[in-house]
C-alpha cells in the first residue's frame, strides 16, 4: 500500500528572526530542513512538499521598492510565484544530494502552482497576514504614513500585512497527484501558491495578495488521498494555557477537541491557529491524521512519539 504525507514548512525554518536572511544562511536551513524528509524517502512514503514565503516575500517587496526607480515594480501575486521558484530551487537541490548521498533513488521536482480564491473574498479589502521581518517602529509608522499596511503580529512585532483570501483549490493538482503516485518527491504550492481566479473571459487571473500555506497544505493533502498532513513548525506541539505557568503540550487531539480550541481563545492570535484549523479541516475532510510538530522532530511525530496528531476520535 502506498502511504502519501504532505509536509508543510514554514519560510520562517529559512530564513530565522534571529540572523540575516542571507541567500547563504537560507541555503544552510534548507540543507538543515531536509533531514527527516530524506528518512521519510528511504521508508517509501510517497511526499508533496509545501513551504511558507513570509520573510521572502516581504523581502521582495522591499526590493521592489528600492529598485523602482530603476524597474519596474512587480506585482504581490508575481513576487509570489518568484518566491515558489526559488525557494523551491533550495529545497530541490538539498533534497537531490541529500538524497544521493543517502542512496535514496528518488526523483525530486518543484512546481510552481495556483491557488484559486474568491475575487470577491472580503479579506481581499483588509490586509491581515504579516509577511516580511520585524519592523522598528519608525520604520512602520513612514511605511503607514505612505499608505503601506502595517500591523503587529501574534508576538507583538511591527510587521508588514498583506490581503489574504481564502483558497478554494489548486489548479495544478492533479498534476502533483500523478507526479506523487510515480514517486515523484514534489515540491508545491510554495508560499500558499500564487492566488488567482476564473474570469469568465479571460481565464485564470491572479490577484495581489498571499494565501495561508498551511491552508492551502490542507487542501493539496485532500487532493492527493494523503494518509497524513504534516505541519512542521519551530514549537515542539500544540499547547494547553499557552503562556501560563500550567502550560503543557498536548499530543492527542480528537476533531471535537481541536474545533473547540479554535471557537475559544486557547490559541490566541497567533500562528499556531491557522495550523490547528488547517489540520482539523484536512481531518474533517476525511484525512486519517494530521500532525504538528517540530520540524526537526517529523518522523518521530509521524510515529505519535511526539508533537500533536489530531484524529476523527480518540
Amino acid at each position: 500500500m502506498n502511504r502519501t504525507a504532505v509536509l508543510a514548512l514554514g519560510g520562517n525554518a529559512l530564513a530565522r528572526s534571529d540572523e540575516p536572511a542571507t541567500i547563504t544562511n537560507q541555503f544552510r536551513h534548507a540543507r538543515e530542513s531536509i533531514a527527516p524528509i530524506v528518512e521519510l524517502a528511504r521508508d517509501g512514503w510517497q511526499i508533496a512538499i509545501v513551504h511558507g514565503n513570509g520573510p521572502q516575500v516581504g523581502d521582495e517587496l522591499v526590493r521592489n521598492e528600492l529598485g523602482a526607480g530603476l524597474v519596474e515594480p512587480l506585482p504581490l501575486g508575481v513576487l509570489v510565484a518568484g518566491t515558489a521558484g526559488w525557494i523551491g530551487y533550495m529545497l530541490q537541490q538539498s533534497l537531490q544530494n541529500a538524497l544521493a548521498r543517502a542512496g535514496v533513488d528518488r526523483p525530486v521536482a518543484t512546481v510552481v502552482t495556483q491557488t484559486l480564491v474568491d475575487p470577491e473574498d472580503p479579506a481581499l479589502h483588509t490586509p491581515s497576514k504579516p509577511i516580511g521581518h520585524e519592523l522598528p517602529a519608525d520604520r512602520a509608522a513612514a511605511l503607514a504614513e505612505r499608505g503601506v499596511a502595517v500591523g503587529r503580529d501574534g508576538n507583538g512585532r511591527w510587521r508588514r500585512l498583506a490581503a489574504s483570501p481564502e483558497p478554494r483549490d489548486i489548479v495544478e493538482a492533479p498534476l502533483v497527484l500523478r507526479l506523487v503516485h510515480e514517486g515523484v518527491i514534489v515540491v508545491a504550492a510554495g508560499g500558499g501558491g500564487p492566488p488567482v481566479y476564473r474570469d469568465p473571459v479571460l481565464g485564470l487571473e491572479g490577484v495581489d495578495a498571499v494565501v495561508d500555506k498551511d491552508l492551502v497544505a490542507a487542501i493539496l493533502a485532500r487532493e492527493l488521498r494523503a494518509e497524513v498532513l504534516m505541519i512542521l513548525t519551530d514549537v515542539d506541539a500544540v499547547f494547553a494555557d499557552w503562556g501560563t505557568p500550567t502550560s503543557r503540550p498536548l499530543p492527542r487531539l480528537s476533531l471535537a477537541e481541536a474545533e473547540a480550541m479554535l471557537a475559544g481563545t486557547a490559541l490566541g492570535a497567533g500562528s499556531m491557529k491557522p495550523k490547528v484549523r488547517a489540520a482539523a479541516g484536512f481531518v474533517r475532510s476525511g484525512g486519517s491524521r494530521a500532525v504538528i510538530a517540530r520540524l526537526s522532530d517529523g518522523p518521530a511525530a509521524l510515529r505519535g512519539e511526539t508533537g500533536t496528531t489530531i484524529v476523527r476520535d480518540l
